[in-house]
């Protein structure tokens, strides 16, 4: 029987946090070189993730690395404005941990700013007992010392966990520490609640 779930936040209880898509358009509506702020990204943002990194810090190396003709804060108030929650999915989560008792925590990749402010708007204090961030744990999926704390700080076994991310790889790394796994598709719900299902967790 699981007892507890581990859930990732971006593309599984709401939208990403900054991924490429909201990266598009943010060069797209402030005018920026698509090309040369995702290089900036990409060799910034890890350090973001695991808290070494403020935003504004991030952000100047990423975007205003020059003078720009818009604020920092109009920048981060768009880069918030892409967070958006998924209410099925998170119904669903809460429907089945009340009707099974069971202890609900999050592991996901997430710089400090953005994680305050999802963790408020899709409002997961309210059924969520624990929260691993990258920001805090200062390691990212998919290292496996992630997944190994965890395990830690639930103190539930591997074999009685469901660990959901929409990213196929996370997925098998915790699996190789023995905890069930679903691949979620946030345009398919159907699909994952059929993986709960076979691990006996139904409405």
């Amino acid at each position: 029987m699981i007892e507890a779930l581990f859930l990732d936040v971006g593309g599984v209880l709401g939208t990403n946090g900054w991924g490429r898509d909201s990266r598009k358009l943010a060069c797209q509506k402030f005018g920026l070189d698509e090309a040369e702020v995702d290089e900036r990204h990409r060799m910034t943002f890890d350090a973001y993730e695991i808290g070494k990194l403020t935003l504004p810090q991030y952000l100047e190396r990423s975007v205003f690395y020059k003078p720009r003709d818009f604020s920092q804060q109009e920048f981060i108030d768009f880069m918030y404005s892409r967070s958006q929650p998924y209410p099925e999915m998170i119904e669903f989560v809460k429907a089945i941990k009340k009707k099974y008792g069971l202890k609900v925590g999050v592991v996901s990749n997430e710089g400090r700013e953005l994680t305050l402010h999802r963790v408020e708007l899709f409002r997961l204090r309210d059924f969520v007992d624990g929260f691993i961030f990258s920001c805090f744990a200062r390691f990212r999926k998919p290292d496996p010392d992630i997944f190994s704390l965890a395990l830690a700080v639930s103190l539930h076994p591997a074999g009685r966990t469901l660990y959901v991310d929409d990213r196929a790889m996370f997925v098998e790394v915790a699996q190789g520490y023995g905890m069930k796994g679903c691949v979620h598709d946030h345009k398919n719900l159907a699909a994952t609640q059929q993986v709960f299902a076979e691990n006996g967790l139904t409405l």
